[in-house]
């Protein structure tokens, strides 16, 4: 079964102001992620707008990746709607398109279902594809969480092969990895300040959405832990640090967007509501991309 390792970006979707893919924009960042070192990609997420995306926008966005990665490295796609029955629907898309490694579920949002619900919505998107599954938490952002004891549950799935927990709780990701069996389930960290911190637990490495703006420095956080670099690893990990706070400056993702246009890559604008950075914030994280020394006018 494929084993989901190293750290893989949630890439942004290029979209132009009037909400049209920015099919070009979504070569180039593919392009400079793979070039900054990330060990996957991961489309069709909370940072791709999977949200507000429409159905044909989906699968152009798996078949643009899909063909413009050509299998440099693994390609993983959210499969992230509110309805099981809507998961299912674009699952078997993706499964349609091909060349999709894995799949990642995020729970409902919007819906808050029980514990048992839960498994159950997960258990009916495994069974209706061939494709792994990864779980994906983010109570912050879904209000719903997913409990040790469902993971562990979940984890005796064939096909459902990790989780992405994104809850900034390192006692429960220590107790996913506690209670699951770390041969044939891997646990990813969604929190981009703590790959370091998963890592000397054991997980697999990160879906990191600050992979988008410095892949390369996201990767080496990962590179350097397995190198057995313990000190460089950290280091690294410190120096992310200011980069993954400064994404909470402005609604979700807008800063990963104005992010990228700083580092050279356009790709245009967040679904409206969101918004544009206040200046300060826009000062704050030109600073910090300056220190990072990828700082570029485009």
């Amino acid at each position: 079964m494929f084993k989901p390792t190293g750290v893989i970006p949630a890439l942004v979707t290029p979209l132009d102001r009037n909400g049209n893919l920015m099919e070009a924009a979504l070569r180039n960042v593919i392009d400079y992620t793979i070039a900054g070192g990330v060990h996957g990609l991961f489309i069709l997420g909370s940072s791709g707008e999977i949200y507000g995306l429409t159905n044909e926008q989906k699968r152009r966005v798996v078949e643009i990746t899909v063909e413009h990665t050509n299998g440099r490295v693994p390609v993983y796609c959210g499969a992230s709607e509110i309805t099981t029955r809507d998961c299912i629907e674009t699952a078997q898309m993706v499964q349609e398109v091909g060349g999709v490694s894995a799949l990642s579920v995020l729970t409902p949002y919007f819906m808050t279902p029980t514990q048992s619900e839960l498994t159950e919505h997960f258990k009916a998107i495994a069974k209706s594809t061939n494709l792994p599954i990864i779980l994906y938490g983010n109570e912050a952002r879904t209000q719903v969480k997913i409990e040790v004891n469902t993971c562990a549950e979940l984890s005796k799935v064939d096909n459902i092969i990790g989780i992405k927990d994104s809850s900034g709780d390192m006692t429960r990701m220590a107790e996913y990895l506690r209670v699951t069996d770390r041969d044939s389930f891997s646990v990813m960290a969604g929190r981009d300040t703590l790959i370091y911190a998963g890592l000397c637990h054991g997980t697999t490495g990160a879906i990191a959405s600050t992979g988008n703006i410095a892949p390369k420095l996201v990767s080496d956080i990962y590179n350097a832990f397995v190198a057995g670099d313990y000190k460089k690893s950290l280091e690294l990990q410190f120096k992310l640090a200011p980069l993954r706070l400064c994404v909470d400056k402005a609604t979700f993702p807008v800063v990963l967007k104005e992010g990228l246009r700083m580092v050279g890559v356009d790709v245009g604008y967040a679904f409206e509501p969101s918004s544009e950075m206040s200046p300060e914030s826009r000062k704050q994280l030109e600073n910090v991309l300056k220190d990072l020394e990828i700082y570029q006018t485009i």
